[in-house]
């Protein structure tokens, strides 16, 4: 696996599932055009992008261009980078037509143009690893931090969640995602340390 400094968005789960086959790399999602009505998940990009930068890597179509220059209206140019796939007419395994402009998306592309789109976007890659070198933050991390699975645990994420300025409906499993992408696991502990 080739891994990624900077967090990359793309439209869904499916692009996501082709991402991670190839990088070891933290991955979000748009939820399509479900981007123009969560402010929440728009102002986690945001953080992302002001921590880690961000690769905004949407399909070649025109719903591919308006979601990314929706995300490029909202956040600093300085904080993104832009991968672009090539336009190959086609359609992905899954779906039984092609898409309305008969392009593939970024789900069906390989592995070749994939990684050549994020050199070409400036994608921070520091070589082919094969495991994780940074500790991740886990479910028994967020139960022994009193954060999940503990009486009042739910009261302490809130606190902690706004304390972060991270959307408040966040499930744990959201929270946990936004931690990894944020904050390192010793990070995480003194956070919770000053700020619960």
């Amino acid at each position: 696996m080739v891994k990624i400094k900077e967090a990359i968005v793309v439209e869904g789960r499916y692009d996501k599932n082709t991402l991670s086959q190839i990088l070891d790399a933290s991955i979000l999602e748009t939820n399509g055009f479900g981007i123009f009505k969560d402010k929440q998940q728009m102002k986690l990009l945001r953080q992302v992008a002001q921590r880690r930068g961000l690769i905004v890597f949407t399909d070649a179509d025109g719903a591919g261009f308006v979601i990314r220059n929706h995300i490029k209206s909202a956040i600093p140019g300085k904080y993104l980078k832009h991968a672009y796939t090539p336009d190959i007419f086609g359609k992905e395994r899954r779906k039984a037509a092609p898409g309305r402009e008969g392009k593939l998306g970024v789900e069906g592309m390989n592995r070749e143009i994939i990684l050549e789109a994020l050199k070409k976007a400036g994608a921070t890659m520091e070589g082919e690893t094969q495991t994780r070198t940074r500790q991740e933050i886990t479910k028994a991390d967020l139960m022994a931090l009193g954060l999940a699975g503990m009486p009042g645990s739910e009261d302490n994420r809130k606190r902690l969640m706004k304390q972060l300025d991270l959307p408040e409906r966040m499930s744990p499993n959201a929270l946990l995602q936004a931690l990894n992408l944020l904050y390192s696991l010793e990070e995480l502990e003194t956070l919770v340390k000053e700020k619960l």
